[in-house]
């Protein structure tokens, strides 16, 4: 080595600097903020999520239990709040299912093809979040309503959209449509299609490869979204508050029921069920960790072996 060659590799930082006998260059000096710093940081972060989350959910849970475990399960176990839970959950477990499928045909579609109107789908895919619920709710009134377009043909056909089951379904599922499809398209476009195309040239048939390929690689992010989705349906109160009509124990889910028991000053019962909501929430929260935990790892890629 000459000595200009020499004296460029003594003046260059460490981060190229070669390491001693032709090794491993040694490691860049690290550049990260001053400690003072990232202890503020913190403390502010920390700060933040202690007033407005953790001590919200536990005045929740203190205001549940005020009057004792005794009233708060009967609040829970009343009538009208059991129809509530019910209805939050029938709504729930039909919603979450259809826009799982049309999630992953919406996650195939926009991955592995292309064809007119795909913008547009992905658009449509985004609509719910730029849309206002109440938006979405009245909507729903001017197509099923008494005077809207199709009201009365479902009159004359005895059909009961508003104010029933079937609208506090549709307000739920156009509010989560987003989510599955959200968390499946980037996976699917940084995934290819590879092996897919693989197995087809092999032979595969296409449900064969969906299955024994596709659905494989994309499960976790699937249940990923199947969790949010699960967790704004049952917690939607917006769209549903205008389709439903706030009829008890008919039309009421379970975030209707708590505002009108809170409007009747009936605040220990009100906030019962707002634990109970609480709960299902650090429940799906556990869930979800769980599922990005295993979505990180499965998209880790392996760390090549070093060479002999």
């Amino acid at each position: 080595m000459s000595p200009s060659q020499t004296s460029i590799l003594d003046n260059a930082p460490s981060a190229v600097r070669p390491g001693p006998r032709g090794g491993q260059p040694s490691r860049a000096p690290s550049f990260g903020s001053p400690r003072w710093a990232a202890l503020a940081l913190t403390a502010i972060a920390l700060s933040f999520l202690l007033l407005f989350l953790l001590l919200p959910l536990l005045t929740i849970f203190h205001q549940a239990l005020r009057l004792g475990w005794r009233a708060c399960l009967a609040a829970i176990s009343d009538p009208d709040a059991l129809a509530a839970l019910r209805l939050s959950l029938l709504a729930t477990a039909i919603a979450v299912p259809l826009n799982m499928v049309f999630g992953v045909c919406a996650a195939w579609a926009v991955t592995h093809g292309e064809f007119r109107g795909k913008s547009v789908l992905i658009t449509l895919i985004d609509l719910p979040f730029s849309v206002s619920p109440v938006i979405a709710g009245l909507v729903f009134v001017l197509l099923f309503g008494a005077q809207g377009w199709f009201g009365p043909w479902l009159q004359a056909h005895d059909v009961q959209i508003l104010f029933a089951v079937p609208g506090i379904v549709l307000a739920t599922l156009f509010v989560t449509v987003p989510f599955v499809a959200r968390e499946l398209i980037p996976l699917m476009q940084a995934q290819g299609n590879e092996e897919e195309e693989a197995a087809l040239v092999l032979g595969a048939s296409g449900w064969r490869i969906f299955w024994r390929i596709t659905l494989p690689n994309i499960r976790w992010a699937l249940f990923y979204g199947v969790i949010l989705s699960n967790a704004r349906a049952l917690g939607e109160f917006g769209a549903v508050s205008v389709v439903s009509g706030h009829i008890r124990g008919l039309t009421n889910t379970l975030p209707l029921q708590i505002e009108i028991l809170y409007n009747e000053y009936h605040f220990a019962a009100a906030f019962s069920l707002a634990s109970l909501m609480a709960l299902l929430a650090l429940l799906t929260l556990a869930l979800k960790s769980l599922a990005q935990r295993r979505l990180q790892a499965h998209a880790r890629p392996a760390s090549p072996e070093p060479h002999s």
